[in-house]
C-alpha cells in the first residue's frame, strides 16, 4: 500500500506538467494540421505559419518548466539555462540563420518581388518559384532551381522585371562603310517584326574597326522574355541580310579565291516573315519556368481568396442592409468563388507534393 501511495503521490506531483505537455502537443499538432493541410499555404503565408508554430513551441516549453514539481531555485536555474541557450543560439547564428530570417521578413515587408517575377541578381536570372523565411528560390531558363539566401538578396542589388512590361535589346557590330541611317532603318524594322512597340536604336560605341548598334523595343508580355530576346536577334539578322548588309567582322579574312562582288549573305529559301509568338502557341518558357508559373498562379489565387474572405466578412456584418436580397446574392457568389479558390489551392498543393516526390 505504501508503494501505491508513493506512486500516486508522484503522479499528483507530475500531473500538471504531464497535462501541460499533452496539451502543448495537441495544440501544436492541431494548429499545424489546420494551417498546413486544410488551409493550403501559399509562399507568403508559409513564413507566418512557421513563426507561429515556433512561438507556440516556445510558450509551451516555458509553461512546462513552470509546472515541473521542483523547487523555485531549480526552476529559476532551468529558465536561466533556457535563456542562455536562446541567447547563445541567436549570438552564434546571427550572421546566418537569424540574419536570413530577418532578411526574409524584410523582403516580405518591402514586397519588391513576388512569385513568378523575373529577377536578376549578380548574374543569376530566373523567375521566382518560392519565397521562404530563410531563402528564395528562382527557376532559371534551363529549368534548374537556384536557391539564394535572403541575406544575400538584401545586400545585393536585385533587378526586377516589371510585370507591366520591359524594354529588351540586342547589339550588333557593323563596319564604318555601311551608312548609319540605313542600319537604323533596318534595326527599327527588325524590332517591329519581333512584336516590340516603341522601337529605337542607340549607337553604343565607335570602336577602332566597327560601330556597335543597339536595337531595343518595349515588350508587354514579360512572361516570354527569353523567346522575345531570341526573336529580336533573328529579326535583326534577317532585316540586315534583306538590306544587303554583311554581318561579318571588319577584320574578316578569307584565303579562298572568290569572284569579284561576292558578298557573304546566305541565300533566302522559302523565307517567312518573322513574327511574334501568338497567344495560343506553345512557348518554351512554359516548360522552363513551370514551377515559377505554378507559384505565381498559387500566389494570385491566395490573394484572391483573401479578398473574397474579407468581403464576405464585411457583408455578413451588415445584417441591417436595406438591399438585403442583393447582399444575399453577392454572398452566394462569394461563397462559390471561395470554394473554387480553395479547391484550386488544394490542387496546386497536391501538384507540388507530387512534383517533390518525383524529384526525390
Amino acid at each position: 500500500m505504501d508503494y501505491l501511495k508513493s506512486i500516486s503521490a508522484v503522479l499528483r506531483e507530475w500531473l500538471p506538467a504531464l497535462i501541460t505537455l499533452l496539451v502543448g502537443i495537441v495544440v501544436i499538432s492541431t494548429v499545424y494540421r489546420v494551417l498546413m493541410k486544410r488551409h493550403t499555404p501559399t509562399s507568403g503565408s508559409r513564413i507566418s505559419q512557421q513563426l507561429l508554430i515556433a512561438v507556440l513551441g516556445g510558450v509551451f516549453l516555458v509553461m512546462l518548466i513552470l509546472q515541473l514539481p521542483i523547487g523555485e531555485a531549480e526552476r529559476g536555474q532551468l529558465l536561466s539555462l533556457l535563456g542562455i541557450l536562446v541567447t547563445a543560439a541567436i549570438a552564434l547564428s546571427s550572421t546566418t540563420l537569424i540574419g536570413n530570417a530577418m532578411a526574409g521578413l524584410m523582403l516580405r515587408s518591402i514586397r519588391n518581388f513576388r512569385p513568378g517575377d523575373f529577377i536578376v541578381v549578380d548574374g543569376h536570372r530566373g523567375r521566382v518559384s518560392e519565397l521562404g523565411l530563410l531563402r528564395t528560390e528562382i527557376q532559371t531558363e534551363r529549368r534548374n532551381l537556384t536557391t539564394l539566401p535572403n541575406l544575400y538578396l538584401v545586400t545585393t542589388p536585385v533587378t526586377v522585371v516589371r510585370a507591366s512590361g520591359t524594354f529588351i535589346s540586342a547589339t550588333v557590330s557593323l563596319g564604318y562603310d555601311v551608312p548609319r541611317d540605313k542600319i537604323e532603318k533596318c534595326l527599327i524594322e527588325a524590332a517591329e517584326n519581333a512584336g516590340l512597340t516603341e522601337p529605337f536604336v542607340f549607337v553604343l560605341e565607335l570602336g577602332d574597326f566597327s560601330i556597335i548598334y543597339q536595337a531595343a523595343g518595349f515588350l508587354e508580355e514579360v512572361k516570354y522574355l527569353i523567346s522575345a530576346e531570341s526573336e529580336l536577334r533573328e529579326c535583326m539578322l534577317d532585316a540586315l541580310h534583306r538590306a544587303g548588309i554583311e554581318v561579318v567582322s571588319p577584320t574578316f579574312m578569307n584565303q579562298r579565291q572568290l569572284a569579284a562582288g561576292r558578298v557573304f549573305i546566305p541565300e533566302v529559301r522559302h523565307a517567312t516573315p518573322s513574327r511574334p509568338y501568338a497567344a495560343d502557341e506553345d512557348h518554351p518558357e512554359e516548360r522552363m519556368f513551370d514551377k515559377a508559373e505554378q507559384a505565381e498562379t498559387e500566389a494570385k489565387a491566395g490573394h484572391q481568396l483573401k479578398d473574397v474572405v474579407e468581403e464576405l466578412d464585411e457583408l455578413k456584418k451588415q445584417v441591417d442592409d436595406p438591399d438585403k436580397e442583393a447582399s444575399k446574392g453577392r454572398i452566394s457568389e462569394l461563397e462559390t468563388r471561395r470554394t473554387q479558390l480553395e479547391a484550386e489551392l488544394e490542387q496546386h498543393q497536391e501538384q507540388k507534393e507530387d512534383s517533390e516526390r518525383e524529384e526525390s
